[in-house]
């Protein structure tokens, strides 16, 4: 099965910005919004899609400067404000209420949705994020960023490059590998491959010193049912904070093997997020 692609035009700031989606299953049923982390894109979701697709309408937008989204004219842009201000046009296309699936970026997005008064969202999971984001996993993503290659040569360098630097997602199949590639890659001159997304992305997150991020005030407003799911090995999403939220009434599902952030298209994750989604 492949998924049925379609684009909103968000305005932001004082242009109006192509945001593109891919989608699967009746259009009749109950949405499922999956959006994906800071450098990645909707076809992340494409297994998950897959299996819910026979009981929901599962939409996954790429963010804008990813994958067929339009890019931003400037980096400063690249900022989560920015972000829930394009999936706001997304949700009122869909016009309906939603269940949300977000990993990091895309569930920091959920949180400031669903901390919002008349918020759409139904049910929430949390794939290896939560309301504190320490220094450390924010310095390493920033040094990560900073090493980025421009290009590769070809598919095989940028898929050993994915591999690397993804290891954290968990034991993907060399098929989930390729997969990744693929829709990880962007033309550019001389026949080089660069990952498909816009660099300027990285700007916000280079041009300050990491701290610890606080959103314990936006989780306090939220109101809806959350699964949260951690990484075993997660630098990110810390034990102290999954059994915070815990405590506060989250679900919660340890991916082990994982760090941050689980794929999500191992079998184990899928029928938890389906079990909680059909909840």
């Amino acid at each position: 099965m492949w998924p049925r692609q379609g684009e909103v035009r968000c305005l932001l700031g004082e242009a109006f910005y192509r945001m593109a989606y891919v989608e699967m299953g009746n259009p009749a049923a109950e949405p499922v919004v999956c959006v994906h982390g800071l450098t990645r894109n909707a076809r992340d979701f494409d297994p998950l899609m897959e299996a819910l697709s026979d009981q929901f309408l599962v939409i996954a937008p790429d963010l804008p400067g990813r994958g067929r989204s339009e890019w931003l004219p400037r980096g400063d842009l690249y900022q989560p404000p920015i972000y829930v201000l394009a999936l706001a046009h997304l949700l009122a296309a869909i016009g309906r209420p939603v269940t949300w699936v977000g990993t990091s970026l895309g569930g920091i997005c959920g949180m400031m949705i669903a901390a919002a008064a008349g918020q759409p969202i139904t049910r929430m999971v949390l794939n290896d994020v939560g309301p504190h984001i320490p220094k450390a996993a924010l310095t390493r993503i920033r040094d990560y960023m900073k090493t980025v290659p421009e290009s590769f040569p070809d598919f095989t360098a940028l898929e050993a490059y994915l591999r690397q630097v993804h290891a954290a997602f968990g034991k993907l199949s060399d098929a989930e590998w390729a997969h990744m590639a693929r829709f990880s890659a962007r033309s550019v001159q001389d026949g080089k491959l660069a990952l498909h997304y816009d660099p300027k992305i990285a700007e916000p997150i280079r041009a300050q010193e990491p701290n610890d991020i606080e959103l314990w005030p936006l989780w306090e407003r939220i109101r809806v049912p959350i699964l949260a799911i951690r990484g075993e090995q997660s630098d990110l999403l810390l034990p102290d904070t999954l059994q915070k939220m815990a405590a506060s009434g989250a679900q919660s599902l340890i991916v082990p093997e994982a760090g941050h952030a689980p794929a999500l298209s191992d079998r184990t994750s899928i029928e938890a997020i389906r079990a909680f989604l059909s909840g």
